[in-house]
C-alpha cells in the first residue's frame, strides 16, 4: 500500500462531548461482577450479538485476536458445570481461615444456574503462527488480549443494563471435558451473563466486607518501583 492508501485509512482522534464521557466512565465506574441477581428473562439474540461484537473489538497482540467464546443456554451443561464449580468451591472454601472462611460461604455464587446465557472465553495460543508480532518476549499477550476481550463485553454490558459474573473456581479438566475443548486451547473465563434489576453501588466484596479499595495514591510510583 502507499502512503496515501494508509492516510486515507484515518479517522479523527477529536475528544469525546461531555455527555459521552460521562457515559464511559458511568459504565467503568458502576461495572460490577454479579454473582446471584439474574433474572430469568432471556438475552435477545440482537443484544448477544452486540456484546460478542464490542469483545471482538478489542485490541490484540499482533491483531491475532486469540478469543473464542462458545455461549452455553443449555440447561444440563449449566448444571454440569455448576456441579464441576460446587466441588471445587468446596475445595476453595477450605483454603482459607476460620473466619475467612464463614464469610466465604455466606456468598451466594449461583450465577451459573440462574443467569440465562453462560459463555466460555477462550484463548488461541497457534492463532497468528509460531511468531506473533508483540508475543515475541511475552508469549502471554495472547491471554491479555483476551482479557481485554472480556472487559470490552463487561463494559458494553453494563451500558445494555445487563449483569456479568466471572466465574473462576473450578478445575481446567472438568470444562474441557463437558465442552469439548481441544488440548491446545487455554480457558480462560466462565461468564455469566444476564438481565438484572439491581448492582450494588460498590463491589460485593467490599460491601459485604470480603475487601476495600486500595487508595490509588499508595499504588502509583513514578520513574522507578516504589518512588512517589
Amino acid at each position: 500500500m502507499q502512503q496515501d492508501d494508509f492516510d486515507h485509512a484515518l479517522v479523527s482522534a477529536e475528544e469525546f462531548s461531555d455527555a459521552d464521557k460521562q457515559a464511559v466512565y458511568r459504565a467503568i465506574e458502576t461495572r460490577r461482577d454479579v454473582r446471584d441477581q439474574f433474572l430469568p428473562e432471556p438475552l435477545s439474540d440482537e443484544l448477544i450479538g452486540n456484546l460478542l461484537k464490542a469483545a471482538h473489538a478489542a485490541p490484540s497482540v499482533g491483531f491475532m485476536q486469540p478469543w473464542n467464546f462458545t455461549l452455553v443456554t443449555d440447561g444440563k451443561v449449566k448444571q454440569r458445570v455448576w456441579e464441576a464449580f460446587s466441588r471445587a468451591n468446596a475445595e476453595a472454601s477450605d483454603m482459607f481461615g476460620e473466619e475467612q472462611r464463614a464469610l466465604y460461604r455466606n456468598l451466594k455464587l449461583e450465577g451459573i444456574r440462574k443467569a440465562p446465557l453462560s459463555i466460555c472465553v477462550t484463548c488461541d495460543p497457534t492463532r497468528g503462527g509460531d511468531v506473533v508480532l508483540g508475543r515475541t518476549h511475552n508469549p502471554r499477550m495472547d491471554v491479555y488480549s483476551t482479557v481485554c476481550a472480556i472487559q470490552n463485553l463487561w463494559l458494553a454490558a453494563r451500558a445494555e443494563g445487563v449483569g456479568v459474573g466471572w466465574v473462576s473456581i473450578f478445575h481446567d479438566d472438568d470444562i474441557r471435558d463437558i465442552l469439548d475443548i481441544p488440548p491446545h486451547i487455554e480457558i480462560v473465563a466462565w461468564l455469566c451473563v444476564g438481565h438484572v434489576e439491581t448492582l450494588y453501588g460498590e463491589p460485593e466484596l467490599a460491601v459485604k466486607g470480603w475487601r476495600q479499595r486500595l487508595p490509588l495514591d499508595e499504588l502509583v510510583f513514578r520513574d522507578r518501583w516504589g518512588a512517589t
